[in-house]
């Protein structure tokens, strides 16, 4: 059952680009990742998911409810998390907790203590004297206290030490293991590669990849380095099926290779083969194919 559909889904600010023609499916029990570098489209498309803008073509469904048509039952069932937040200052974590709390109805309260206490917030002080990383553990008690269906967090690990960061990581996959869902959008490669089922990419508002992690990263290059026992020229594996960059190393060459190996392993095979060393890609090596070095740069420094 897929939780979240959107069939070309667009928004456009005047001349400026929004998102464009966004497809997705994302399925129930599954932890989604939606990565791109900041402005490729990431918040806006949450912010038509929960009806906070409304689309300018295309349609979004959540929970198989259209959401321009009753975004109140949809909010039910969703524990969300804003990129950006600014709550009530005067207010003390506890009581900024509690309020939300009410708003849904109540909640369990062993439950929202364990929260507190799990991500080791201090809930007496006020929310205004909070460092970031504090403010973002009272947005992220407040979108898990009601034990939603649903959790949608943009940039949920901004501001976290790495101790806090793996709680959270416990908690997506306590939430999976309920037959929960949660679709989280980053710009951090390894935090995803770590958490998610499966990723989207989105490139200047346009989805450009959709699968599982691991096959994302199968469709890298990968790096591989041979060593022969005599010299061999780069121009015997430079002109194989998914072969590209052949440069020549010490009692050796050093090459990627997309796609299946089994040409290269044939052809070093016959020239006297000594070792054979390959890296599988990450995913911050797959972005980089779909965005190029400077986004992934820009990426980093966002971290």
């Amino acid at each position: 059952m897929s939780v979240i559909e959107t069939e070309k889904l667009t928004k456009s600010y005047g001349s400026h680009r929004g998102i464009v023609d966004v497809d997705l499916a994302v399925e129930q029990g599954e932890v989604y990742g939606f990565l791109g570098p900041n402005g490729a489209g990431k918040t806006t498309t949450i912010r038509l998911l929960l009806d906070l803008l409304r689309p300018t073509s295309g349609r979004a469904r959540v929970f198989g409810i259209e959401t321009t048509t009753d975004p109140v039952a949809i909010h039910r069932r969703i524990g969300y998390l804003p990129g950006e937040f600014a709550l009530f200052d005067r207010l003390t974590g506890g009581q900024t907790i509690e309020y939300f709390a009410n708003l849904r109805g109540g909640v369990d309260r062993r439950y929202q203590a364990d929260l507190v206490e799990r991500f080791d917030l201090d809930p007496s002080r006020r929310f205004k004297e909070y460092s970031k990383g504090n403010k973002q553990k009272v947005g992220l008690v407040i979108a898990l206290q009601h034990r939603p269906d649903l959790l949608v967090l943009d940039e949920p690990t901004s501001g976290l030490d790495p101790l806090v960061q793996q709680t959270f990581f416990a908690f997506l996959r306590d939430t999976v293991a309920e037959g929960r869902t949660a679709f989280l959008s980053s710009h951090i490669l390894g935090e995803a590669e770590k958490t998610c089922d499966r990723v989207a990419i989105i490139r200047e508002g346009r989805i450009v990849a959709v699968d599982r992690v691991e096959t994302l990263r199968d469709q890298a290059h990968h790096q591989v380095e041979l060593r022969f026992a005599q010299p061999v020229p780069a121009s015997t594996f430079a002109s194989l099926p998914g072969v590209t960059d052949v440069v020549a190393v010490d009692n050796g060459l050093r090459m990627r290779v997309m796609g299946s190996m089994a040409p290269v392993v044939e052809a070093a095979a016959h020239r006297g083969l000594v070792d054979f060393e390959t890296r599988e890609p990450s995913l911050e090596e797959t972005f980089l194919g779909h965005y190029g070095r400077e986004a992934v740069e820009v990426a980093d420094h966002g971290r």
